[in-house]
């Protein structure tokens, strides 16, 4: 009787803890949905307030420009590079080197919105130049990424699309062959109507290689014939 309570406490608590290992992870699915939607809003505000401060004279409209073509620019690449990384393992190396450039584009990000507050004008503009060599430095990076990966995908769609092609070809000229064998030309055979030495020259067909008439081929379908009656 101590045994099958202790089975059935054991039973009782594997259940409990896989319920709460359960809602645990349903717990941080949830949390990460929520993470991403919040993260996923607060970028669209952001690019909004950017795209505005665009209009805007001065350094700051040159500060949202940069900061604009940088958030895209490496968005763009590292989409493009989550998004082909199942499917060409070799692109690990690349996604790798982009977690490095990454680092360089958060910390330009950084400042840039840093400046946008900076009370001093003529600092900013002063910094401008440098800032978008930079930028342009670190988006021709991650676009160069980002147009081989696409390459990459593209040359390899084209050339399964070709091997494929011949494949098919093949099959369609195999499924054409309907025809036998060619019968022999009929040129070929002497003329009947040829010289009389020509005609006497020729040998008799063998009889015996030839079927008497009248006997013609059995099936093993048929029914054999019924004995006539005698009556």
């Amino acid at each position: 009787m101590e045994a099958v309570l202790v089975i059935v406490a054991l039973i009782f608590i594997a259940f409990v803890a896989l319920g709460a290992y359960a809602t645990v992870k349903a717990v941080g699915a949830a949390k990460r949905g929520v993470d991403r939607t919040v993260a996923q809003a607060r970028r669209t505000v952001e690019d909004t307030t950017l795209r505005a401060k665009t209009f805007q004279p001065g350094a700051a409209s040159e500060l949202a420009q940069l900061r604009l073509r940088l958030r895209g620019s490496m968005r763009a690449t590292q989409d493009a590079l989550h998004a082909r990384v199942a499917e060409d393992e070799s692109l690990k190396e690349s996604l790798d080197l982009f977690k490095r450039l990454s680092a360089h584009g958060h910390e330009l990000d950084g400042e840039l919105k840093r400046l946008e507050s900076e009370p001093d004008k003529a600092q900013v503009a002063r910094l401008v130049p440098e800032l978008r060599a930079r930028t342009e430095q670190i988006t021709q990076s991650a676009d160069a990424l980002r147009h081989a990966a696409r390459d990459r995908a593209t040359r390899f769609a084209s050339d399964d699309l070709d091997a494929l092609r011949t494949q098919i070809d093949v099959e369609a000229g195999a499924l054409r062959h309907w025809t036998t064998e060619a019968a022999p030309d009929a040129s070929a055979v002497p003329d009947a109507g040829g010289s009389g030495s020509t005609a006497a020259g020729r040998k008799a067909p063998d009889r015996s290689a030839i079927a008497p008439p009248g006997v013609r081929p059995v099936y093993p379908w048929q029914k054999k014939p019924r004995p006539e009656s005698t009556t």
